[in-house]
């Protein structure tokens, strides 16, 4: 697994645990509803830390919960 699927993944872990549609998510995180997309449905695979930063404000949690799971723990390195 990459990084962007693991990004990819804890969003839609997030929008699925907090019960929040893209549009509530996109509402309370002052990102844009089409940038939210452009991550999940893979036209953007390199969201900056601001906009993940905005979208855990959104989420009501921290930068470091958002990558405190096994998943980004387990990623390998990217340049080999």
């Amino acid at each position: 697994m990459n990084t962007y699927t693991a990004v990819k993944n804890r969003i839609l872990q997030l929008l699925e645990e907090k019960k929040m549609s893209i549009h509530k998510l996109a509402m309370e995180s002052a990102v844009a509803p089409s940038s939210i997309k452009n991550i999940l449905y893979g036209k953007s695979q390199n969201p900056g830390i601001v906009t993940i930063k905005m979208l855990c404000d959104g989420f009501g949690i921290t930068i470091t919960e958002f990558f405190d799971t096994e998943e980004f723990a387990s990623l390998e390195q990217e340049i080999q």
